[in-house]
C-alpha cells in the first residue's frame, strides 16, 4: 500500500464526498448569516498548510465576492495585544488538530472584539472549535501521516464550498458534487519527469499565481517536509524581482500553470527559464502543448488547484521514497504543532 501519506493522499476523494453530506446544512446556514450581514472585511488566521489553504480561499472571496481578505499574524494578538478593531469582520481559521494555544488565543480575542468567527477543523472536540462561533468539520478521519494532505484537500473543498453558497453559485456547487470522481481521476496523473527531476534535486522553486499559488506554497512545503529539499514557493511575477538570479544550468522549477488569465505568463516563463538551462517540469491542462505533467481539470475552473495538488502529493510521496527518506515521518517535525 505504500506510505501513510499516500493512502491518506488517495482518501482524498471519499472524505470530499463524505464532507458534503456532513457540512451543507451548517454552510448554508452560515453563508445565509454572512449574507444577512455582510463582513466590512475578513481575516485568515492559520499557519503550514492550512494558511495556504487560507490563501486560496481569500483569493476565491476576493474575486467572488469583493469582500477584502488578509491574513493576520497572529502575534499581534498573542504578543503584541494589538487593539483590532475587527467589529463586523469576519474571522476565518483552518486547522487540522485545533490545538495550537496561539490560534486558539488568537481567534477567542478577535470574538471578544466583535469579530464572527469560524473555524475549519478536522477535529471537532478540539480548543479551536470552542473558542469559535462556527465550526465548519473537514471530515478528514484520523491523519496519522505528519504530512498533511487529505485535510488540505478537505480544508480547499469546505472554503470552496462556503464561498460558493455565500454568493450563491449553482454551477460552483455542481461542480464541487463532479469533484470526488475528479480527484480519482487525478490520482492518475503520470507524473514520472517531476520523480526523475526532484528525487536528485537539493533546491528548486515552485512557481505559481492567483488560485494556483496556493498549490505553488503547499507544493515547496510538502518537499521540505518529506524530502529535506530547500523548495521555495514564487508568484509568477515575483520571480523575476530577484529570485530568477538564483537559476542556472540545471535548475529545477517546477511551474503549474492551471487554467485561468495568469496561464499564458506561467507558460512563457517556463520557457524562458528552459532558455536559461533549467530543468523545467510544467504542470498544466491537456490542451498546453508545453507541458510535461497532464493536469486533471475540475467542472469549475476554480477548483482546477485542488485537483492540481491531489496529483503533485503522489508525486511528493514517491521523491521521499527514492531519496531514501520515510514521508511518513519527516526529521525534526510532529503531527501537532503548538505555537505561542
Amino acid at each position: 500500500m505504500g506510505s501513510l501519506m499516500l493512502q491518506e493522499a488517495l482518501a482524498a476523494a471519499s472524505v470530499v464526498s463524505a464532507q458534503r453530506e456532513q457540512t451543507e446544512e451548517g454552510l448554508v446556514r452560515l453563508a445565509r448569516t454572512l449574507v444577512e450581514n455582510p463582513p466590512h472585511a475578513a481575516l485568515t488566521v492559520a499557519r503550514g498548510s492550512s494558511d495556504h489553504a487560507a490563501s486560496y480561499f481569500a483569493y476565491l472571496t476576493m474575486s467572488r465576492i469583493g469582500v477584502p481578505v488578509v491574513s493576520l499574524p497572529m502575534s499581534l494578538v498573542t504578543l503584541h495585544h494589538a487593539p483590532l478593531a475587527v467589529k463586523g469582520h469576519l474571522a476565518i481559521s483552518v486547522s487540522q488538530s485545533g490545538q495550537s494555544p496561539d490560534l486558539v488565543e488568537t481567534m477567542t480575542g478577535l470574538g471578544e472584539r466583535g469579530a464572527t468567527t469560524v473555524a475549519f477543523v478536522n477535529r471537532t472536540e478540539s480548543p479551536l472549535s470552542r473558542a469559535c462561533q462556527w465550526t465548519v468539520p473537514l471530515c478528514a478521519g484520523a491523519e496519522e501521516s505528519v504530512a498533511a494532505t487529505k485535510s488540505y484537500i478537505a480544508g480547499l473543498a469546505a472554503l470552496a464550498r462556503l464561498v460558493a453558497h455565500w454568493q450563491g453559485d449553482a454551477k460552483l456547487l455542481r461542480a464541487l458534487t463532479a469533484l470526488p470522481a475528479q480527484l480519482e481521476a487525478a490520482t492518475q496523473v503520470n507524473g514520472a519527469k517531476a520523480v526523475d527531476i526532484l528525487a536528485v534535486a537539493d533546491r528548486t522553486m515552485v512557481v505559481g499565481r492567483g488560485l494556483g499559488f496556493a498549490v505553488a506554497a503547499e507544493a515547496a512545503l510538502k518537499l521540505k517536509e518529506v524530502s529535506s529539499i530547500q523548495a521555495e514557493a514564487f508568484s509568477g511575477a515575483e520571480i523575476r524581482h530577484g529570485p530568477m538570479a538564483l537559476i542556472e544550468q540545471g535548475y529545477p522549477l517546477l511551474v503549474f500553470a492551471l487554467r485561468g488569465p495568469e496561464q499564458r505568463g506561467l507558460i512563457e516563463l517556463g520557457e524562458e527559464m528552459r532558455g536559461r538551462g533549467a530543468r523545467v517540469i510544467v504542470a498544466a491542462p491537456s490542451d498546453v502543448k508545453e507541458r510535461d505533467i497532464t493536469l486533471t481539470v475540475a467542472d469549475d475552473e476554480v477548483l482546477d488547484p485542488i485537483l492540481a495538488i491531489q496529483s503533485f502529493y503522489l508525486i511528493a510521496a514517491q521523491v521521499a521514497e527514492m531519496r531514501g527518506l520515510n514521508p511518513d515521518v519527516p526529521r525534526h517535525l510532529s503531527k501537532v504543532t503548538r505555537t505561542r
